[in-house]
């Protein structure tokens, strides 16, 4: 009897990961958009399956989330890991996108309102051409996205699913939750919508493009300089 549950077990876990490998290699190709070229996608879907196979062991169905949902999660935080560990990024482009945000919160802090191109440009004394090739490396040469800031993609538009029986035990996330989908409600409109399209509908950059009317080089910029803005609005929960 032992045996027949042991194998029972093993052929629903087998089912399980065979079913969501799919999910796999969408996760994948929707990352790969917004890597260089040498990231391949072969090495995203191989740990993207180890992600997968941790979800299938640590899943908890009683916790109210779908399998699908806390897959997703753990399959692309494996894929970051993996690209975060063998990091190809340049140090110039840290060192620039560390000054895009100082400069986006120092002139908000001066002015009171959101700041355009133009002003960030003037701000670090560059050519605007110039500052748009900064936002542009610094969106295909590292990840830029909701992670960084210290939550998953899949919470950018929800922040109240909490099914833990301790009110106390995540406050902090639940407040910071809120704290950044309120401050992702004040950027400016195309921003935004840029950034609701890229997480929430899930369409990559040459989509996004086609729906406002620009090339996929000024959806990288436009990306690129919301997540910079959201970064220099959000520091405090990072310190």
């Amino acid at each position: 009897m032992v045996k027949a549950n042991a194998y029972s077990v093993h052929n629903d876990k087998s089912a399980l990961l065979e079913q969501h490998t799919v999910l796999v290699k969408r996760i994948a190709y929707h990352l790969l958009a917004r890597l260089p070229a040498s990231v391949l996608v072969d090495d995203l879907i191989q740990s993207g399956m180890i992600g997968l196979l941790e979800a299938s062991n640590n899943f908890d169905s009683t916790k109210g989330a779908s399998f699908e949902t806390f897959a997703g999660i753990r399959i692309r935080g494996a894929m970051l890991d993996e690209i975060r560990r063998g990091d190809w990024t340049p140090r110039s482009v840290h060192k620039n996108s560390r000054m895009v945000s100082d400069a986006i919160k120092t002139l908000e802090a001066e002015l009171g309102r959101d700041v355009t191109d133009t002003e960030v440009a003037d701000k670090l004394d560059i050519p605007l051409n110039e500052y748009h090739h900064i936002l542009n490396e610094v969106s295909t040469g590292k990840i830029i996205g909701i992670e960084d800031l210290g939550i998953s993609e899949d919470s950018i538009s929800s922040y109240a699913d909490t099914n833990n029986n301790d009110p106390y035990q995540n406050i902090e996330e639940i407040v910071f939750k809120k704290s950044l989908t309120e401050c992702i409600s004040t950027l400016p409109e195309r921003e935004g919508l840029v950034l609701s399209l890229y997480y929430d509908e899930e369409l990559n950059l040459r989509e996004i493009g086609e729906v406002l009317d620009v090339s996929e080089s000024r959806v990288s910029q436009i990306h690129s300089q919301a997540m910079h803005r959201l970064k220099a609005r959000m520091q405090s929960w990072k310190s």
